[in-house]
């Protein structure tokens, strides 16, 4: 017979109740970054896996929207540039505007397209979205190198535009768009739980905020009555910054980006508390 007393039980992990909406758990996330890593790879995989062109999409799909966009708002809208090649323009804002719609549309039903997964096994929930914002940020990058050999292009043309140093701040955009999307996702996705039509608003809704957005005109072309209102979208700010930086046309404000950056940091941490405070029930309501 064993007379030892009992010893304590050792555990990896204890999962426990929140007791508080800033209880977020994130030393469990990067215990978890393997599972990150796998779900980064899943979601790239499964992009083009049975596709006829495979990965050419990522170059595909920005380069057919360019084409589209140069033909109808440049030569039969006849929309300004500010004097930039219509290619150039276009694709700037695209690739840009592309990356943070990725990420707000499809973190916003992260909890309806995961719902069993979980409700079977425990794992961080925040991890899902971040896996969302990463692989995204791959296309992005393919998307972005896209951009870099028609700048190229036209440069050995002899085209005029001049990269200059707010190129710098390029990491900064990225990180701006990406945290604005997961923010904003991380809101929509909560909320429909319980209001199912917002998942089917959003994708609608995202492409009419980009009319809202300087992504087919400059800042300089808004009609001076909606400038106010077109300014008051973060994203315009960043588009515009990332425009000026690499192509050394747009309206570069310290004020309108410091916007966008105090904009994104609030909706980040909304996102973040809500998404944390619904996660513990959702599995009873979505």
């Amino acid at each position: 017979m064993n007379t030892n007393p009992k010893s304590e039980a050792s555990w990896d992990l204890i999962i426990e109740p929140q007791n508080s909406l800033l209880d977020l758990h994130l030393d469990d996330v990067w215990r978890y970054r393997d599972l990150l890593w796998l779900l980064v790879k899943r979601d790239f995989v499964s992009f083009y896996k049975q596709t006829i062109f495979g990965p050419l999409w990522f170059f595909i799909q920005p380069l057919f929207t360019t084409i589209i966009y140069t033909f109808v708002f440049g030569s039969l809208a006849g929309l300004s540039t500010d004097g930039l090649p219509h290619v150039l323009f276009y694709m700037a804002g695209i690739t840009a505007w592309n990356y943070f719609a990725e990420c707000l549309t499809k973190t916003s039903t992260v909890f309806r397209d995961n719902a069993a997964i979980f409700g079977k096994v425990y794992f961080p929930r925040l991890i899902m979205p971040l896996s969302i914002v990463i692989s995204n940020l791959v296309r992005f990058g393919v998307q972005f190198l896209l951009f870099v050999v028609m700048m190229l292009f036209f440069a050995f043309r002899g085209a005029d535009f001049s990269p200059n140093f707010v190129i710098l701040l390029f990491p900064v955009l990225v990180v701006l768009m990406a945290l604005l999307g997961l923010g904003l996702g991380l809101l929509i996705t909560a909320m429909t739980t319980k209001y199912r039509d917002l998942a089917f608003l959003v994708t609608f809704g995202v492409q009419l905020l980009m009319y809202a957005t300087t992504v087919i005109y400059p800042l300089s072309a808004a009609p001076e009555q909606y400038r106010s209102w077109i300014e008051f979208n973060p994203m315009t700010g960043i588009i515009e910054a990332f425009r000026f930086g690499f192509l050394g046309s747009g309206t570069f404000s310290v004020e309108l980006l410091g916007y966008s950056t105090l904009f994104t940091l609030v909706v980040l941490g909304l996102g973040v508390v809500v998404f944390n405070k619904t996660e513990k029930t959702f599995v009873d309501t979505v």
